[in-house]
């Protein structure tokens, strides 16, 4: 049997972390056994789907690298199949019209709950041996109901909940097409996974309730039920049910944030899922170890500060030029050409070897760059501080000697600036601070010989200039 998974969300609004988090258990269970894995959009809510909602799913997908092998497939475009379905079952027995009006609902839920009773259709329409229905009333078009067994239970064991047991006599018989002939979210997901041979859905366990429906659904049209693995849910760092207060709106909002993919997935991988005390792991290594036993059933919990940890440990072992790539992209964001102001005098790269291990994202990394491109003006408030009149003799003795250099290595410009602050009558740091303000607009930074390795001597004698002059 291939293994056959899915990842089916409604494209009403953005790929959230929850969501995320089912696409890579789904795209991983395939992968570990060879299987496949499909996208699908379940788009059939037409007034809130769109276009640009699709479109940030498949992004956020493509950003994490979870590649489908089939799909993206859309709901929309299989009516005539769901309709096909829909005659078949009505042709059958296992379905029928209902002609109930929605005043006539709201008024038997009405007494329902009058009667503390749990709201639910009576089956008025339903057909049954010796039954009488009236004639169809004149001017209502019915829905279609699924005739739900009365009697026994409704089973599966859940991969990650255990044994689920529901009694038919709890479920009512759900409308599987509206009065205008579209058919409703549960009835489409079954034939969907009826025809795309799902093996294994993996889902969130808001979709618990759901699954007692499907399962007699499938069962009806004789067709195989698959295995079902609930997730838990996910709760904020407070506690609480993850929401956009957490910052769960989308998960392109983590790129915009300056996380790298593999960190939000491996953190991803650890929500709920563990494989003994391994914290950090590539995407082979988690697809070789994942399975469904290890998932807990109990509510993952959110830690921004493990997250940030994760991320600047990838930024750390992440390939140079590949940071340098992620940093032009925010930079000329910010309006700033990379490009244009990338000179012979300045590679970047170096740039990036000596501030991404300091810092916690690629926007903080950006940040760092950004003065080496774009010489800042020391703040009024520096300058007094730190250009004072003998630091400026200094920064002058220094210029002479910075120019004069054969050797533009770290061990040769820290040589130039101990020599400097000793004729100067200086300590170290009263030629580095004020040098670093002079050449970034800012106090403190990397070891200030590395700084000027990597900024190039063009740059650093013109901007030595620019405040001496």
């Amino acid at each position: 049997m291939t293994i056959r998974t899915r990842f089916a969300p409604s494209p009403t609004g953005f790929l959230h972390i929850g969501g995320a988090r089912t696409a890579l258990f789904s795209w991983a269970y395939a992968r570990r056994h060879g299987g496949r894995f499909i996208l699908r959009i379940e788009d059939t809510d037409v007034a809130r789907s769109t276009p640009e909602a699709v479109q940030a799913i498949i992004d956020g997908m493509q950003w994490l690298g979870l590649n489908h092998d089939e799909g993206p497939y859309y709901q929309m475009q299989r009516m005539p199949r769901y309709r096909e379905v829909i005659a078949q079952m009505l042709a059958a027995g296992t379905a029928y019209h209902c002609y109930m009006s929605r005043e006539e609902l709201d008024q038997l839920r009405a007494e329902q709950e009058a009667r503390k009773e749990k709201p639910r259709y009576d089956g008025r329409w339903r057909p049954e041996p010796g039954k009488t229905l009236p004639e169809p009333p004149a001017g209502v078009k019915p829905v279609v109901r699924f005739r739900n067994s009365q009697t026994g239970v409704v089973a599966w064991d859940d991969q990650v909940k255990g044994r689920v047991e529901i009694a038919n006599g709890e479920l009512d018989d759900f409308i599987i097409a509206r009065d205008d002939g579209t058919p409703t979210y549960n009835f489409c997901v079954v034939v969907d996974d009826w025809d795309m041979d799902i093996t294994h859905v993996i889902r969130g366990d808001d979709h618990v309730n759901n699954t007692p429906r499907q399962i007699n659904v499938l069962q009806a049209l004789g067709a195989t039920v698959p295995q079902y693995a609930h997730l838990s849910m996910i709760l904020g760092d407070d506690g609480q049910k993850l929401s956009k207060r957490h910052g769960a709106v989308s998960v392109m909002q983590y790129d915009e944030a300056g996380y790298l993919p593999e960190a939000v997935l491996n953190y991803l991988a650890r929500l709920g899922w563990s494989h003994g005390d391994d914290e950090i792991f590539g995407m082979e290594q988690f697809c070789n170890w994942f399975d469904l036993d290890h998932i807990t059933a109990s509510a993952a919990q959110f830690n921004t500060e493990k997250l940030n940890w994760l991320n600047a440990h990838y930024l750390k072992a992440a390939d140079d030029a590949r940071l340098l790539a992620e940093v032009a992209r925010r930079l000329r964001a910010q309006g700033v050409d990379v490009d244009a102001a990338s000179v012979p005098d300045l590679d970047l790269k170096p740039v990036i070897a000596l501030y991404k291990e300091r810092v916690g994202n690629l926007n903080e990394l950006a940040d760092a760059v950004h003065p080496f491109l774009l010489a800042p003006r020391p703040s009024a408030e520096l300058a007094a501080q730190h250009l004072t009149e003998p630091a400026r003799a200094a920064l002058g003795a220094l210029r002479g000697k910075l120019a004069a250099l054969d050797d533009w290595q770290a061990a040769a410009l820290n040589q130039a600036i101990k020599d400097t602050a000793k004729e100067q009558g200086l300590k170290m740091p009263q030629v580095a601070i004020p040098l670093r303000v002079v050449l970034l607009g800012q106090p403190q930074s990397p070891s200030i010989d590395a700084v000027l390795a990597a900024m190039g001597r063009a740059r650093v004698l013109a901007r030595l200039d620019r405040q001496l002059a």
